[in-house]
């Protein structure tokens, strides 16, 4: 495979950041023997054009810094490691993943079964290790242009005393509303059509609420029912706003789509808040799909029965529960959280199942430091914070 000089780059901020001459690229992956990076030229190509190996670390941090590469750029990781599923490891370099710290994430996904890092059918089951490459089904990360004009954009600020909150879908809001054009409708410039945003003000409304946006996955039960996961809860980027509902691609124009969205209702007073589910992530329990961290550092990122490691804690009834316990899975969700505060301009966030992110080293009695991290944070202790007490 053809590689690429890379310069040492930095260790922060993590994932892929365009300073206008390169991208830096940097991911956590404590138990990594190797990293791999993968650059595509198109969304439509099979595997990789170029691998990069990142031989820099510090702090477990692997970092590189590529002159020339640009916003637009697709990308993805392969991780080497050692692949001991009874203790807790699951390194498959024949898997491509998705950057956990990803901005944007391209709309193509196919389910095979060379997505899963074990042999479908195996007697051996997890245990087994797959050497099918799965860059051809998955999707792929996207360097972001973050450049996008505010404005005089500021927060409506309202007190929560004062806040009537609506609750609503983005595509289900949007997708038959007579009055947006259709090439928007189910989408977030839909959500920001003249005539949405004056029944919004019409209602006396200061808030939407939106169902999960953050970039999901359909289930494949459901796909092969040619069904889809309508509601969201089954998060694969935590940084990405979901392509689906973009009227401006898969390639970065979601971000801006989003921003424009957030500018507009803004600016008619209305805040935006996201129902937003960091207890677990799409990639299941120990039979589920290797699609991110699982690969980048499953017993870092995922919640592991202490006695038996090959399996996963399951307090949310979806195969696995995020390690709050573990401080880059905790700087992982705060990263994300103050992304959307201070890049996308969010008002708040509703959480999804907020006993599960609670728990600490006890069942329920203590708590982790979730909440004590977000109440000290200067940028997220400001914004509206709402709990589902679901346990």
């Amino acid at each position: 495979m053809t590689t690429l000089p890379i310069k040492p780059g930095v260790p922060y901020p993590l994932g892929a950041t365009w300073d206008g001459e390169g991208v830096n690229f940097a991911i956590f992956a404590e138990h990594a023997t190797a990293v791999e990076l993968c650059l595509f030229d198109s969304p439509d190509a099979a595997r990789e054009a170029v691998r990069v190996p990142l031989t820099t670390q510090t702090d477990y941090v692997w970092h590189g810094y590529i002159v020339g590469a640009r916003p637009g750029q697709l990308y993805g990781y392969r991780i080497y490691g050692e692949h001991a599923p009874t203790a807790g490891l699951r390194y498959n370099p024949h898997k491509l993943l998705v950057d956990p710290y990803a901005k944007a994430v391209t709309n193509r996904m196919t389910w095979h079964d060379a997505i899963f890092g074990y042999p479908i059918g195996d007697p051996e089951e997890d245990l087994a290790l797959d050497e099918r490459d799965s860059a051809p089904y998955m999707p792929r990360s996207v360097i972001p242009d973050g450049a996008f004009s505010w404005g005089n954009d500021r927060p409506p600020q309202i007190p929560l005393h004062d806040s009537i909150i609506y609750e609503l879908h983005v595509k289900g809001f949007t997708q038959l509303h007579p009055d947006v054009p259709k090439p928007l409708r189910g989408t977030y410039a839909g959500l920001a059509w003249p005539s949405v945003v004056n029944y919004f003000t019409s209602l006396g409304i200061t808030a939407v609420e939106l169902l999960p946006v953050h970039h999901f996955l359909d289930d494949r039960h459901l796909v092969e029912r040619d069904l889809h996961n309508y509601w969201g809860y089954n998060t694969l980027a935590y940084f990405a706003p979901d392509a689906r509902y973009s009227s401006s691609g898969d390639l970065g124009g979601q971000i801006a789509e989003f921003k424009a969205m957030v500018k507009t209702l803004h600016a008619a007073g209305i805040e935006v808040i996201l129902d937003v589910v960091y207890n677990h992530t799409a990639e299941g329990n120990h039979l589920g799909p290797m699609l991110s961290m699982k690969g980048v550092d499953n017993p870092v990122y995922y919640r592991l029965v202490d006695d038996n490691l090959r399996y996963y804690m399951d307090y949310t009834g979806t195969g696995n529960s995020l390690n709050l316990l573990q401080p880059r899975t905790l700087q992982l969700i705060m990263d994300s959280l103050r992304y959307w505060v201070t890049e996308m301009h969010v008002d708040g966030f509703r959480f999804d199942l907020a006993t599960t992110l609670a728990r600490g080293l006890y069942e329920g009695d203590r708590l982790s430091s979730f909440f004590d991290t977000i109440h000290q944070d200067p940028v997220l202790s400001q914004v509206k914070l709402i709990a589902e007490p679901w346990d």
